[in-house]
């Protein structure tokens, strides 16, 4: 495989130049050939990196890529955020219709997120919160108290979006909202043939992992890593993806940590695209809202899931399970086991299918195609050392949870074990100290 040095392309190391043309024109020979571009020791400075197929790109150990956050050089797209169609701004690492791609070596892609992201005034201490205000933007105070943003268009951007048809809609009629559209790290798009493996991906704008509606995914021994306090900072979100690997990695960030999505309401149930055949192993969150996390987008469903030797230490909840009325979708053939868990602050194990998803869930109790399933989940060899609640089950009346069986599970907590409108649920072997 022939190997091609940015180096020799005219990139400049300092963390000054910016290497966007130059690394454009690497990947752009590699790929008419199908080789490895290496990113060397150094400070990399560069607007977006598109992937092309064929193409691995590796950053060596020692090599920090730093993504620019001057709004500018990230246009305006149509994709997919949330589980729903939306305009965001270029991904700095993206790829559509690809195949064969790789990003490898022990380099830390770095997305420059709190130049982007809103940041709640509750959420961190007073001398952090003034040195941000001092660096520009403004505040809005909202029920929470203050939240800063990085401008007012971003402060304005979700009161202006209400109702648009994205498919319709210009995105050069809302290029002033962009810092409001924040990408995420990375969104690979309908590509097959993906392996991420030895990278540290860091301090995203939004999401920092992103694939959507990719197959055979591999993800081995990353790092992803965003601030605790950082807005929609999850980790890795896999939607509406098959056969996905993700093993002996680590998650430390400001959302869901490891979570698997398939769109969200009529748009999900219409792509039809669950996201199945999952293994996930060896992994360790040590912060996050959710260790492993399904939904609350997942209307197109998620099935064939297996975790185990996975460790979560001081997430909020452990495996969280969420959906809620007009979602639909199933969610079915789930097996975990071998999970150590620390110093849960909530639910060490959570079912909802009566989530407040954006506080406007569906409102009709009728069973429909709105209505979501969680059926045939087995969880076994768990322990939870320290805990708010143990086990919450909250199905809905219309179609409770069902098929559920915990099995050889200790937790310490002072709560018990909670559940409404499930069915057929198998207790064994399960001790709350």
């Amino acid at each position: 495989m022939d190997v091609f040095n940015i180096t020799d392309f005219g990139a400049k190391s300092g963390g000054v130049y910016k290497n966007t043309a130059e690394i454009a024109a690497a990947i752009d020979a590699a790929s008419e050939c199908g080789g490895t571009v290496v990113i060397p020791r150094g400070i990399w400075f560069t607007g977006p990196i598109t992937m092309k197929s064929g193409v691995t790109l590796h950053a060596e150990d020692g090599a920090i890529v730093r993504f620019s956050s001057d709004a500018d050089d990230y246009p305006l797209v149509k994709t997919d955020w949330e589980g729903s169609r939306a305009f965001r701004c270029t991904s700095p690492i993206n790829g559509r219709g690809l195949s064969d791609i790789a990003i490898t070596g022990g380099g830390i892609f770095d997305g420059e997120g709190g130049a982007w992201r809103p940041l709640k005034q509750m959420k961190v201490s007073e001398k952090q919160w003034e040195k941000t205000v001092a660096s520009g933007g403004c505040v809005k105070d909202s029920r929470e108290g203050g939240v800063w943003w990085p401008d007012e268009y971003a402060a304005d951007g979700t009161k202006v979006m209400k109702g648009i048809d994205i498919d319709s809609a210009d995105p050069n009629d809302y290029i002033k909202y962009k810092r409001f559209f924040r990408p995420t790290l990375l969104q690979l798009r309908e590509c097959k043939g993906v392996t991420l493996s030895g990278a540290t991906f860091q301090n995203s704008p939004a999401w920092c992992l992103h694939l959507f509606m990719c197959e055979d995914v591999k993800v081995s021994d990353i790092c992803v890593r965003n601030p605790w306090f950082s807005q929609n900072g999850d980790g890795i979100d896999i939607e509406c993806c098959k056969n996905v690997l993700i093993e002996n990695s680590s998650f430390d960030v400001g959302d869901d940590a490891i979570c698997m999505k398939s769109g969200k309401d009529e748009y999900g149930r219409r792509l039809a695209a669950p996201t199945e055949n999952v293994e996930i192993k060896n992994c360790i969150v040590y912060h996050g809202h959710g260790g492993f996390v399904v939904g609350s987008e997942m209307s197109g469903g998620v099935r064939d899931v297996r975790l185990y030797g996975c460790s979560f230490i001081g997430t909020d909840v452990g495996l969280r399970f969420k959906s809620c009325r007009g979602r639909g979708g199933v969610v079915e053939n789930i097996s975990i086991s071998g999970v150590n868990m620390t110093d849960i602050k909530n639910e060490a194990i959570i079912f909802t299918t009566a989530y407040d998803a954006n506080g406007t869930p569906d409102d009709s109790t009728e069973r429909s195609e709105k209505t979501p399933e969680f059926k045939n989940i087995k969880i076994e060899d768990v322990v939870c050392d320290g805990c708010k609640t143990p086990i919450s089950i909250a199905g809905l009346p219309e179609l409770p949870i069902h098929d559920v069986e915990l099995r050889n599970i200790t937790i310490r907590s002072a709560g018990q074990i909670e559940t409404s409108n499930c069915e057929n649920l198998t207790l064994e072997n399960v001790e709350i100290i």
